[in-house]
């Protein structure tokens, strides 16, 4: 019982925590580029004033407009409920990797949707984007956890992320490419430069913004808390999946923090090293990813490796 609900309080913890992970991000980065930059929870503070504002919604919307704040949170609430955090792990939606793809895939679907239904102009074009990059960003997610199911010889997460500790798992190739390739799926799904710039303020250039544009109040406020819970889920998740972790739960949590804490200046390096790319060359970009994977499965084929 103790290990259950010790497991229950730390997938909770990400639904409260995961506004954390940008607001550090953001502090990093501005002291790498020589600036004070903002508190760590600024983003609470952002979501705070937004819960106190009233809705506002653009005319001849539809349920489709209404809805999509709360489903697209709601998948992503349960998308952290899948993933598996620390030592101890409840799956309570079930563990599967194509239960977590699928709920990513809704949480995208639903803030897509939402951007098409009013008609915007700016928000169309910026869902647009991003449905394009989807395209090459789900199947790439796909294939990088592929490759780390072939070296646990399962799809369920809890198994993917006991593996990591496997001396035998770590000195595949395979690992090693599919680690490269879920880098870029960082990225993507964070919406950081070089795929995007979370910092920009012009709508000819946003993307992962830009559907929010036609939001205001409560509904902005689970959108944007719904991007924060992508950084957390992918960055705990390339923490489980790549790094060994111990598996006492104490000291289990404590090397969970420090490596995620070192993700996020990580990001928040390669954001101040790299300029923003130009939109046509992101598929490339992922692209090179998926052509990695094919790498890893191609060497795990010659290994000879069942």
């Amino acid at each position: 019982m103790r290990g259950y609900g010790l497991g229950i309080a730390v997938q909770l913890a990400g639904l409260v925590m995961a506004p954390l992970l940008p607001g550090l991000i953001q502090t990093i980065k501005a002291r790498l580029q020589g600036r004070r930059g903002t508190s760590p929870l600024q983003p609470y503070r952002d979501l705070r004033r937004l819960w106190r504002k009233r809705t506002v919604a653009p005319l001849d919307t539809t349920f489709v407009y209404r809805t999509a704040p709360s489903l697209s949170a709601s998948a992503l609430a349960c998308a952290l409920l899948v993933v598996p955090i620390g030592a101890s792990t409840v799956g309570w939606f079930g563990s599967d990797m194509l239960v977590l793809l699928g709920l990513l895939a809704l949480a995208r679907f639903a803030t897509a949707a939402a951007a098409w239904d009013p008609g915007g102009g700016f928000s169309l074009m910026a869902a647009g984007r991003d449905l394009m990059f989807s395209v090459f960003a789900e199947p790439l997610l796909l294939l990088a956890l592929v490759l780390v199911a072939l070296g646990a010889q399962s799809t369920d997460l809890v198994q993917m992320v006991a593996a990591s500790g496997d001396a035998r798992v770590a000195s595949l190739p395979a690992h090693w490419c599919a680690a490269l390739a879920f880098g870029l799926v960082v990225l993507v799904e964070t919406g950081r430069q070089p795929i995007d710039n979370p910092d920009t303020h012009l709508e000819l250039t946003m993307v992962h913004e830009g559907p929010l544009l036609e939001y205001a109040g409560r509904d902005l406020a689970m959108l944007q808390w719904t991007a924060a819970a992508r950084h957390w889920l992918v960055l705990m998740l390339a923490a489980g999946l790549f790094v060994p972790l111990p598996q006492t739960a104490p000291w289990n949590m404590l090397a969970l923090a420090a490596v995620v804490t070192a993700l996020c200046a990580l990001v928040a390096v390669v954001e101040s090293s790299l300029a923003k790319m130009r939109i046509l060359r992101v598929p490339a970009l992922l692209g090179a990813g998926v052509a990695t994977c094919m790498i890893g499965l191609a060497s795990w084929i010659a290994q000879g490796a069942t």
